[in-house]
């Protein structure tokens, strides 16, 4: 959610009933932390990408100083931050794609891991579906376990519930609310996209020149940019004029080439509804569900 759960973002699902985390991805800062601090109140988590941590000295510390409710960390095998984040007395999360990897995570001493499945958005290892993976992970470890991909729902979120899930882990559908940082032009996208409209894959992160390990890829809506290069990122990788074109397409919010992140249940997203909004109509539809189920 780097780029779209900033504090405002974060401050609306926390007000609305959930965790509400500011989301540093690719391109975090220390000081694009300490912007998005300034507009959070209430209880929060942080998200940090590991090798963006490790690359940007400070930006750990910063986070702990900050007094999140829940650091997240995701990306890397190295566990050493847990104990900072231990000894700062704040629980931490991570995601994980299968059983063995939940089990290191825990044995690291992670509090919570979630299951994150092939249908989420944004990056991850595509190795199983969201109920599958949940199924395998609630297998592995004893440690609470929140879902994510997929998750957009009243339905959605009565089944992973149902499944043993202690909770779920939400970004698409919230990305298309207005507390987001995404641009007026990208949530309209996501509410006119179908299921079928996404596709993983590494082209915009080959052109951008960030150093994403290939087997963490990102889901994102189909465009001209992706079906151009799907299967040629090696040229891609030293088309300057690709990339440059990128570059200008960000800018200018031009969606036929500029990327958007969004899971397969971008098409549960119909319209811009507020992050209580979306909340509400989730956990009460997914009360009702699982209410009428045990009767």
């Amino acid at each position: 959610m780097g780029g779209v759960a900033g504090g405002r973002l974060a401050t609306a699902v926390t007000a609305a009933g959930g965790l509400g985390m500011v989301g540093m991805g690719s391109v975090a800062t220390r000081e694009l932390l300490q912007t998005q601090l300034q507009h959070v109140q209430g209880m929060f988590g942080i998200g940090l990408v590991d090798w963006v941590m490790r690359n940007e000295a400070g930006l750990l510390e910063d986070a702990l100083a900050a007094r999140p409710a829940l650091l997240s960390v995701s990306f890397g095998t190295d566990w050493s931050w847990v104990d900072k984040a231990r000894d700062a007395g704040i629980p931490t999360v991570t995601q994980v794609y299968d059983g063995l990897g939940a089990r290191q995570a825990s044995d690291a001493g992670i509090d919570i891991v979630v299951a994150r499945g092939s249908e989420g958005g944004g990056h991850g290892d595509a190795k199983l579906a969201t109920l599958p993976l949940l199924d395998d992970v609630l297998d592995a470890v004893s440690v609470p376990v929140l879902a994510g991909g997929g998750i957009a729902s009243a339905r959605s979120l009565a089944a992973v519930l149902a499944a043993g899930a202690s909770g779920a882990w939400v970004g698409t559908r919230l990305a298309a609310c207005a507390e987001g940082l995404a641009s007026a032009s990208s949530r309209q996208a996501m509410i006119a996209a179908r299921a079928t409209d996404t596709a993983v894959t590494r082209v915009f992160d080959i052109a951008k020149g960030l150093p994403w390990p290939a087997h963490y890829p990102s889901r994102v809506l189909t465009n001209d940019f992706v079906v151009r290069w799907a299967g040629h990122e090696e040229a891609l990788a030293s088309d300057r004029p690709a990339s440059a074109e990128l570059a200008a397409s960000i800018v200018a919010q031009d969606h036929r080439v500029a990327p958007i992140t969004a899971g397969q249940s971008v098409g549960m997203i119909h319209d811009e509804a507020s992050v209580g909004e979306v909340i509400e109509q989730m956990c009460a539809g997914a009360e009702k569900l699982l209410t009428g189920w045990g009767s």
